[in-house]
């Protein structure tokens, strides 16, 4: 996902972005417990972009709070 991308949703999208990657996480943790999982590398592809959007919303957090 690309940081421009991210930086344009505001923050009710980027929460449901976070809810969708962390479901994304589950189901991939499931597959590589049963063994069907083919692509281990996909794990780490989205616990990066699940930091990507909570950096972007935390940013977002602070400048609201400044003013």
């Amino acid at each position: 996902m690309k940081l421009e991308k991210i930086r344009e949703m505001s923050e009710v999208e980027l929460n449901a972005e976070v809810k969708k990657l962390k479901n994304e996480l589950f189901n991939l943790r499931f597959q590589q417990v049963t063994g069907q999982l083919e692509n281990p590398m996909k794990m780490r592809d989205v616990k990066k972009n699940i930091a990507r959007v909570k950096t972007i919303l935390r940013e977002k957090e602070l400048k609201r709070a400044e003013g």
